[in-house]
């Protein structure tokens, strides 16, 4: 079982293990006000995690462990999660009349019919989300699946850093989770919205309706393709091109001769996503756009894209309602954020919103 359906605890530390970095958020809550406490992000190899799939534990583990500290807070118990592309997830409506147990036998049957390894090699978890809409002698059951080695090996590098991995939960789940947050106004009034986050490898849309994602899609595009470019073109490593980014000590000539172009082809890639849901079955029009990810924050993306699609666009903020530790320069944060929005979507996880 995943845990990702037990109880909250008093934990409050995100661990977002990304392709080309780890992300931790650490919340805290004083009455109904969060608070946050620390953050830290650590750079991974390109070998770590290929696909999604972790390959070097160890490097891992010692990324995590130097966040942590990074962070300087007495942090004990924590929650990461899977991929979403790793992960099954089924909705299944079961009697009602099932006990507890019977239920668990009876979601392994199904589950046995529609998950493509052995499950003995799977991990699963399920949560009873209550009763079906229009047949109440039935339950609406969400079932989760993974295999095994992927949930494991997550488990084993969060704990291996000192901390206790109470739960592992799935990226998608986070992403849902931080976009209720963020955007209770939109949600409150029916709105669709949309969060396109722009990975180191991976571009993914989702999109949002009354709390739940409705549409999701990934596409093999991401900020690698403009760390690489300027690493081969300009002579910096990996290392020194994403450390310039995070410091804003990119060269003009870099930016006109690289980044502007590269910015551009973004708007394209969202734009495509774009014309992918609206020529769906949901077609709906999209309120809004939260943008998240390494290279969202490019000088002029927003404006840009804005200019393209025709909605609002914003880079996503979870901490704009929050309370923020003195300790923590804002500047830096604020430049931070959108590449924090899974690890404060999984922070989330451990309280009521």
């Amino acid at each position: 079982m995943f845990g990702l359906f037990n109880k909250k605890t008093s934990t409050w530390l995100g661990v977002d293990i990304g392709s080309s970095a780890v992300k931790l958020v650490a919340l805290s809550r004083s009455k109904r006000t969060l608070s946050l406490d620390s953050y830290a992000i650590v750079g991974l190899p390109a070998s770590a995690i290929v696909d999604g799939h972790m390959q070097e534990l160890a490097v891992v583990a010692e990324a995590i462990e130097k966040g942590v500290k990074i962070c300087g807070n007495k942090l004990n118990n924590a929650i990461t999660a899977v991929p979403s592309s790793a992960v099954i997830i089924k909705q299944l409506e079961l009697s009602n009349a099932f006990s507890d147990a019977e239920l668990e036998d009876q979601i392994k049957i199904e589950a046995d019919q529609f998950i493509p390894y052995p499950l003995d090699e799977v991990a699963i978890d399920f949560e009873v989300q209550g009763p079906h809409p229009t047949n109440p002698d039935l339950s609406s059951i969400l079932l989760v699946a993974c295999r095994d080695n992927d949930v494991i090996q997550r488990e084993e590098a969060v704990n291996s850093a000192g901390l206790k991995c109470d739960i592992v939960d799935v990226d998608t789940f986070a992403i849902e989770r931080l976009l209720t947050y963020v955007s209770r106004d939109h949600l409150q009034n029916g709105d669709l919205i949309a969060s396109i986050d722009i990975g180191a490898s991976t571009m993914t849309l989702n999109v949002l309706h009354q709390g739940d994602i409705i549409y999701n899609r990934e596409q093999g595009f991401g900020s690698n393709e403009l760390t690489n470019a300027i690493h081969v073109q300009c002579g910096m490593s990996v290392e020194e091109v994403e450390q310039s980014f995070r410091l804003n000590e990119i060269s003009v000539e870099i930016e006109a001769m690289l980044i502007e172009p590269f910015r551009d082809t973004v708007a394209q890639q969202i734009s495509r996503a774009l014309q992918f849901y609206y020529s769906s079955n949901v077609q709906n029009q999209l309120s809004k756009i939260y943008l998240s990810g390494g290279c969202s924050s490019i000088k002029g993306l927003v404006d840009i894209l804005e200019e393209e699609v025709g909605i609002p666009v914003e880079l996503t903020n979870p901490f704009q309602t929050m309370d923020v530790q003195p300790k923590i320069n804002r500047d830096r944060l604020n430049k931070d954020a959108p590449v924090l929005v899974k690890a404060c979507g999984l922070a989330l996880r451990f309280f009521d919103q």
